[in-house]
């Protein structure tokens, strides 16, 4: 009896959420994370399922940033950290604890890339309403960067469009 309460009380708050999204019109969503000391969102339509981390198989002769494939959930992923390619650099060494807290966030299926970055923590699911200032990407920045947003406690998230990342040739030649 206990269950079929629960039931009515989601169907009731999921009906009034979607007719309070009908008008209030459609609002950027991100999920917002944590990579390399830099925090990042990722439209929520571009991204994909989150796995907890697990150490790839290595791929001989690639970059360094890609690290190897993971089977997730009975497919086949490239597994790339962020930060270090973001950053170009060499993937940090990660210690038990921040393993511990490490994601794989997929690409959404409908980008047509088998694809899972490595990100150090999850922040949450952010809407416009989280953040008290915007501007453009920073001059110089990646094609897949989009704009940047600053929160009330004066946090700056940089989004990330994944579907223009997952195009980028850097992003595809994985070879060394």
């Amino acid at each position: 009896m206990a269950n079929r309460e629960a039931l009515r009380e989601l169907q009731t708050r999921l009906a009034s959420r979607l007719a309070a999204a009908r008008t209030e019109g459609v609002q950027p969503s991100w999920l917002a994370l944590e990579s390399g000391g830099s925090c990042y969102l990722f439209p929520l339509a571009q991204s994909g399922e989150i796995f907890p981390f697990s150490p790839p198989q290595p791929v001989p002769y690639t970059l360094p940033w890609f690290l190897g494939v993971s089977n997730l959930r009975g497919g086949l992923y490239g597994v790339i950290d962020l930060a270090a390619f973001v950053a170009d650099a060499q993937p940090v060494m990660r210690s038990d604890a921040m393993r511990a807290q490490s994601r794989l966030v997929a690409l959404n299926p409908l980008l047509e890339v088998n694809c899972a970055l490595l990100i150090d923590k999850l922040a949450g699911l952010r809407n416009l309403d989280a953040f008290t200032s915007s501007c453009e990407a920073p001059q110089g920045s990646p094609d897949y960067f989009g704009s940047g947003y600053t929160d009330a406690a004066g946090t700056y998230w940089q989004e990330v469009n994944l579907q223009v990342l997952s195009q980028q040739p850097r992003f595809l030649a994985i070879s060394a």
